[in-house]
C-alpha cells in the first residue's frame, strides 16, 4: 500500500511540476490585438530613442542573439549590431526616422512582424521589417531587422 501512496504522490508531483512550467514558458499574449499594441509602442519607442540621439536606448530594445541586415553584409548578436549603428547616433540630427504602419503577432503571441516606411528628408526612401520577440513580460526585444529601399529606386 505504501507503494502505491509513493506512485499516486510522485505522479500527482510530476504532473502539477510539468504543468506549472508549461504555464511559465507559454508566455505569449492571449490577446493578439494587446500584443500588438505592445510591439506598435515599442517600435515607435524605439524610433524616437534615434530621434532623442539615446543610443543606449536603442540597445535596451535589441535581444542579445539580434541579426541586423544591411545592403552589404549582415551583422549578429548585440555587440555587433550596436557597433554598426553606433555611427548613425552621432550628430545632434537622426540620419532617417521610421514608423510602424503594420503589426503582426503569431497565434502564440511571442513572436511579432512590424513594418513600415523609413523616411529622409521628408520622403520615403525604404521599408524596414522587424521581427519581435516577448522575451519577458511586456518586454518585447528586436531578433531581426532589414530595410529595404522603395521600389523604381
Amino acid at each position: 500500500m505504501a507503494q502505491i501512496i509513493s506512485y499516486f504522490f510522485h505522479a500527482t508531483l510530476v504532473t502539477a511540476l510539468s504543468m506549472l512550467c508549461a504555464c511559465a514558458t507559454s508566455g505569449g499574449h492571449k490577446n493578439p490585438a494587446l500584443g500588438a499594441e505592445e510591439v506598435r509602442s515599442t517600435e515607435i519607442a524605439s524610433a524616437k530613442v534615434m530621434a532623442d540621439r539615446d543610443f543606449g536606448a536603442l540597445v535596451r530594445h535589441l535581444s542579445s542573439d539580434a541579426v541586423f541586415f544591411d545592403e552589404n553584409k549582415i551583422q549578429r548578436g548585440l555587440a555587433a549590431v550596436s557597433a554598426a549603428w553606433k555611427p548613425l547616433f552621432v550628430g545632434s540630427k537622426a540620419p532617417f526616422s521610421w514608423a510602424p504602419d503594420r503589426v503582426e503577432l503569431l497565434a502564440s503571441g511571442d513572436l511579432a512582424l512590424s513594418t513600415g516606411p523609413v523616411v529622409l528628408n521628408d520622403k520615403v526612401v525604404g521599408r524596414f521589417s522587424s521581427i519581435w520577440r516577448l522575451e519577458a513580460p511586456h518586454t518585447w526585444r528586436i531578433v531581426f531587422d532589414k530595410g529595404e529601399p522603395v521600389c523604381g529606386k
